[in-house]
């Protein structure tokens, strides 16, 4: 159902605003006009008028999003997208009142962390040639990944003389500083990189540990790649990525008992609650071992 010329004159005066004075994306700008068309063909489906529309109405438009299947997600985006349009024609002295503001945006689904289970990841220690300077760079960049947590863009930044003893002083988010550990077999094939490969590939006399086969410092898309090279040479049906081998690193340390507060210095979070999420994982990680375990969990 298409909505009258007045409505879509005042629509495109506040795409305008969004375009030229906001300097929204174009993807935000579509995504807004979508959002809003679908409520005010809504409004005039059910003879309102939008420039009326109470908390009640408002209420029902939620519902009926409800019923056609959106998820929290998309209904929340929706919200947000029509509570700044009524901010702008507030703004504009078009409507006294803003009838999005009293409604909460729902709750997103908060997605689990996946993660490796061990013999995966040996799998994928397995995969590099170690006898080749690539190989003994990419074995580097798994073993640094699993044994200290960091993020890729942490990773392709480590210096040569940020690393002393076992320890890494990473600069993480907000330039904040703090101090990584690595055990034995990091520690192994970093000595073997360091006196064979990392020698071959530092042509130019870089200060990074990681380097490109240009021999230049190493991308954090540069290692996406790498490690989308090393799965495809396993018989592991996952997606891998970086952050995937974080999540490992984080999962198995409360696995194995480390308490969470430590959990949370070791992978940089500023907040406990970023943390927090991985003892989902680990509480479901425990009842499935409950249940499999337990001789009178199941009959």
């Amino acid at each position: 159902m298409p909505i009258s010329d007045k409505d879509q004159k005042q629509l495109e005066k506040y795409i305008e605003f969004l375009q030229y004075e906001k300097n929204y994306s174009s993807d935000t700008v579509i995504s807004y006009r979508t959002d809003i068309v679908e409520y005010l063909q809504y409004v005039e489906t059910y003879h309102k008028d939008y420039l009326k529309m109470k908390y009640d109405d408002v209420k029902n438009y939620l519902v009926y999003l409800s019923q056609k299947g959106n998820g929290n997600a998309t209904v929340a985006r929706k919200i947000s997208a029509l509570r700044s349009f009524y901010r702008y024609l507030m703004n504009e002295q078009i409507v006294i009142s803003n009838p999005f503001l009293s409604i909460s945006l729902p709750k997103k689904a908060r997605k689990l962390p996946r993660f490796f289970q061990y013999n995966e990841l040996e799998e994928l220690f397995n995969v590099p040639d170690t006898t080749k300077p690539l190989g003994q760079r990419d074995l580097l960049i798994l073993e640094m990944l699993y044994a200290t947590g960091v993020r890729v863009s942490e990773l392709v930044n480590i210096k040569c003389d940020d690393i002393s003893s076992r320890e890494i002083r990473i600069l993480g988010k907000g330039n904040k500083e703090r101090i990584v550990r690595f055990g034995d077999y990091a520690d192994e094939i970093l000595k073997i990189y360091l006196s064979d490969g990392y020698k071959v590939l530092n042509k130019y006399n870089s200060p990074y540990l990681f380097l490109n086969k240009n021999y230049g410092k190493l991308s954090d898309r540069g290692v996406r790649k790498i490690l989308d090279k090393i799965i495809s040479k396993t018989a592991i049906n996952k997606k891998i990525s970086p952050h995937m081998i974080r999540h490992s690193f984080a999962t198995h340390l409360l696995n194995e008992g480390c308490d969470l507060l430590s959990v949370q210095q070791l992978l940089g979070h500023e907040s406990l609650s970023a943390t927090a999420i991985y003892t989902h994982v680990t509480t479901d990680r425990m009842k499935e071992i409950y249940f499999k375990t337990h001789p009178r969990a199941r009959k």
